[in-house]
C-alpha cells in the first residue's frame, strides 16, 4: 500500500506509536496523561506484545510479581481501558515515511507530529531448510508450559544463552531426552542454568554444532548437524528428534524504518538519553532500541514514559 500525495483527509495526531507491548502502552498512558492526542496501533488482535509469550512468571517487575505475561498483560489493559486511551489493534503498519511522519495501514493512512516506534522483537531464527514449515506448522513449543507433553521423547534445543539452558533444563527435567547444539564450548548463560544442565544426565551436549536443516514433512522427524573437529574436520550428523527449541537471541523489529533512521552494530535503532532517534521527531522505546542482555519490562515502560515526556516537552516548545 501506497502513501498518496495529499493529507486533507487523513485522521493527524499529536502522537503516533507503532507497537502495544509493554514500551507502547506506557507511552500511550503518559500521552494520555500529558494531554496529548495519541493513537497506539498494533498488528495483533490483542495487546500486550512478546508478554503473551512468557508462560513463567514474572518476578523481576517491582511490585508486580504474577503469574505469567498473559496476567501482567491483563493489568496493563485494565490500565489503558480505565484512562480511556485510544488504541486500534488489528492494524498492520506497512509502510512508514519517518521524515514526513506518515503511515500507511491497513486501515487507511495515518499522520502525527511525532512517532514512537514501539515493535520490539523477535526470535531470531535459524534460516535452514525446514524452518520455516516447521513454524508454519505451528510446532512453537514453550518449555515451561509444554516440558510434559516431550516426557521420554528426544527433543534438540539449539543455543548457549539463559533462554537455551533454562528450556533444556526444564525439559530434562520433566524426562525428555535433550540434545544440546551450541556453535561453541563458552556458554552465555547464567550459573544458576549451566551448571544444572552440564550434570543432567538426561541432556547431551554436541559443541562447535551448527544445524543446517530440520527433517520431517508432516512433522519434526529430526535435525542435521555439522560438527567441527579441533583438527578441523567437518562431521554430518543426523539426530531423530520430536521437537527443536530454537533459542539463539532474538532481532529488533525495524522493517519499517530500516534504511531511515541510524542503527547500531546489533541492529536496534540507535536513540539518544530522550529515546529519539536520529530523525527529529521519530522516537523509540522498549526491545527495538535496547541492547537483549538489557531487555526487561521494566526498561519498556520507562523508555514509552521517557519519550512521551520528550515529545510533550518538544510539542509545547513548538519545535515539533
Amino acid at each position: 500500500m501506497g502513501m498518496g500525495n495529499g493529507t486533507e483527509h487523513i485522521p493527524h495526531h499529536d502522537v503516533v506509536i507503532i507497537g502495544g507491548g509493554p514500551a507502547g502502552i506506557s507511552a500511550l498512558i503518559w500521552c494520555h496523561r500529558l494531554g496529548l492526542d495519541a493513537l497506539l496501533v498494533e498488528r495483533q488482535e490483542s495487546l500486550g506484545g512478546q508478554l503473551e509469550a512468557i508462560h513463567n512468571p514474572i518476578v523481576d517487575y517491582p511490585g508486580l510479581p504474577v503469574e505469567n505475561g498473559r496476567a501482567l498483560r491483563d493489568r496493563l489493559v485494565a490500565h489503558v481501558e480505565r484512562l480511556g486511551c485510544t488504541y486500534r489493534c488489528g492494524v498492520d503498519v506497512q509502510a512508514c515515511d519517518v521524515r514526513a511522519k506518515r503511515l500507511a495501514t491497513s486501515a487507511g493512512e495515518l499522520a502525527a507530529r511525532a512517532l514512537i516506534v514501539a515493535t520490539g522483537s523477535r526470535p531470531r531464527r535459524l534460516g535452514v531448510p525446514g524452518e520455516a514449515e516447521m513454524i508454519a506448522r505451528g510446532e512453537i513449543y514453550s518449555a515451561t508450559r509444554d516440558a510434559q507433553r516431550f516426557a521420554g521423547k528426544r527433543v534438540a534445543v539449539v543455543g548457549g544463552g539463559d533462554r537455551a539452558l533454562e528450556g533444556a533444563l526444564l525439559l530434562a527435567e520433566a524426562g525428555a531426552h535433550v540434545t544440546l547444539i551450541h556453535r561453541s564450548n563458552t556458554y552465555r548463560a547464567r550459573p544458576e542454568y549451566l551448571e544444572p544442565v552440564l550434570r543432567h544426565p538426561n541432556v547431551t551436549r554436541l559443541e562447535h554444532a551448527v544445524v543446517t536443516s530440520i527433517l520431517g514433512t508432516g512433522r519434526v522427524e529430526g535435525v542435521a548437524v555439522t560438527l567441527r573437529h579441533p583438527d578441523g574436520r567437518h562431521e554430518e550428523r543426523l539426530l531423530a528428534v520430536d521437537a527443536v527449541f530454537v533459542r539463539i537471541g532474538v532481532e529488533p523489529n525495524t522493517d519499517l524504518v530500516r534504511g531511515q533512521v541510524d542503527t547500531n552494530a546489533d541492529g536496534t535503532l540507535r536513540v539518544d538519553d530522550q529515546g529519539e532517534t536520529s530523525m527529529p521527531g521519530v522516537f523509540a522505546a522498549g526491545d527495538v532500541c535496547t541492547p537483549p542482555q538489557f531487555s526487561s519490562i521494566a526498561l519498556s515502560v520507562g523508555q514509552g514514559m521517557v519519550a512521551a515526556k520528550a515529545i510533550a516537552l518538544r510539542l509545547a516548545a513548538g519545535q515539533l
